[in-house]
């Protein structure tokens, strides 16, 4: 049902005319968000994409250029080919791939670097565990649309990188960073805002999502184990018994050593899980995963969400911090998707609508393009954060955009 602007109400019943207005205007800002990466943000003059835009669109050619953003590049115009057929997704593509190659991976000790400098040049060559995975993520992606044999071998080779330089052999899981040349270093933080820990619930979460699409293209056993065995991790490590929340960082013996509430992890954890389980085809796993989605969406729904529909960002030393960041209100709509489809409860598919309509009122930029990264508690826009960065990538946003319309067509073929 809709109101006079055309919105979703979210408090009514829901029907298929509510899905398909809803799948055109996840269409219609799937375009726009395309566009503005392919055309605001290719770096003509030294290669690859601009590593920064401020939040009014002022753009800083001689930025550093970091991993996250460049393969979250790569697997979000891949993944745009594998969906649209476009080729121009595809060109832009290309040139991510191209990019990476020449300038993050290290050829000599294995592994891609943590930063590059505007013309390419690294400088922060750090080995973080994070930044591997995504380099496999994007990889793995791009082999899926293209066919392309060395975009299989990278993937694959980094899998490997993972399961010798950064497996715990001792306590199990992922060692967070290392060196250039795989020496040990005292700071294994992601950013500043993280704890000094050597595990962590987000590098893991991150690895079984690279796997997991890694898997997708090479379904090797040993591969499917360690899909399996990080499974068994989130289960027995990372999910609070009491709670039913992500613990967040950890000693190497897994000690907690954090209590805070990640609202949006939890949410897009659920998924992920979900999916993992889903991909390897394990029965016995796909229902287990089942219940711990549902109980991490129901769990995130009765304590992290606002009245507006809106996410809240995280509960540290009880204070909750109200803030509402772009990537978290993405991952929560398919948090919600993927409950709905396990559980067709009208609730989550209310909340998503309810959701939607936030996210188009306050962080959607319909003069500049792209999403703001977050607002306060009052609905007041962050001016100080880019639009562009390091950490500022077309991935939540159009991954979740790209998943809801694919669910929702999988709903409609299902009836």
């Amino acid at each position: 049902m809709l109101d006079k602007s055309n919105k979703i109400i979210e408090n009514e019943g829901t029907n298929s005319t509510d899905l398909f207005t809803f799948k055109i205007e996840l269409q219609k800002e799937l375009h726009k968000l395309l566009n503005f990466w392919s055309t605001e943000v290719i770096d003509e003059k030294y290669g690859g994409f601009l590593g920064k835009i401020n939040h009014f669109g002022q753009k800083f050619p001689k930025s550093s250029k970091g991993i996250i953003l460049n393969t979250r590049i790569l697997w979000t115009f891949s993944a745009a080919y594998r969906t649209s057929k476009i080729e121009r997704y595809k060109a832009i593509a290309d040139i991510s791939y191209q990019y990476l190659n020449k300038h993050f991976l290290d050829t000599k000790n294995g592994g891609v670097f943590w930063e590059v400098d505007y013309r390419g040049e690294p400088i922060n060559k750090r080995k973080q565990a994070y930044a591997q995975s995504f380099a496999i993520y994007a990889y793995a992606e791009y082999y899926r649309v293209t066919k392309n044999k060395e975009s299989l071998y990278n993937a694959k080779s980094l899998y490997k990188v993972l399961e010798v330089k950064f497996w715990d052999v001792q306590h199990s899981g992922y060692v967070e960073a290392f060196a250039e040349n795989w020496n040990q270093i005292e700071d294994m933080r992601l950013s500043e805002k993280d704890l000094n820990a050597p595990k962590s619930m987000n590098t893991h979460l991150h690895i079984l999502e690279a796997y997991s699409n890694l898997y997708r293209v090479w379904p090797n056993k040993t591969l499917k184990k360690s899909i399996a065995d990080l499974l068994g991790i989130f289960k027995e490590k990372i999910i609070d018994e009491n709670s039913g929340h992500f613990n967040l960082f950890f000693d190497m013996d897994w000690k907690i050593r954090s209590e805070a509430i990640s609202f949006g992890h939890n949410i897009e954890g659920a998924w992920l899980l979900h999916e993992a389980a889903i991909v390897i085809n394990d029965k016995q796993c796909i229902e287990k995963n089942k219940k711990i989605a549902l109980k991490l969406v129901d769990i995130t729904l009765n304590e992290g969400f606002d009245t507006d529909g809106s996410l809240f960002n995280e509960y540290e030393n009880n204070k909750l911090d109200k803030e509402k960041h772009w990537w978290s209100q993405a991952e929560a709509m398919v948090g919600l998707m993927d409950a709905y489809e396990i559980d067709p409860k009208p609730t989550y598919l209310r909340s998503i609508f309810k959701l939607w309509n936030f996210i188009q009122d306050y962080l959607i930029d319909s003069v500049n393009g792209e999403w703001f990264w977050r607002i306060d508690g009052t609905g007041k826009i962050i001016e100080t954060d880019d639009k562009v960065g390091f950490w500022k990538c077309p991935y939540h946003n159009s991954r979740a955009l790209m998943e809801l319309i694919e669910r929702i067509n999988n709903l409609n073929h299902d009836k």
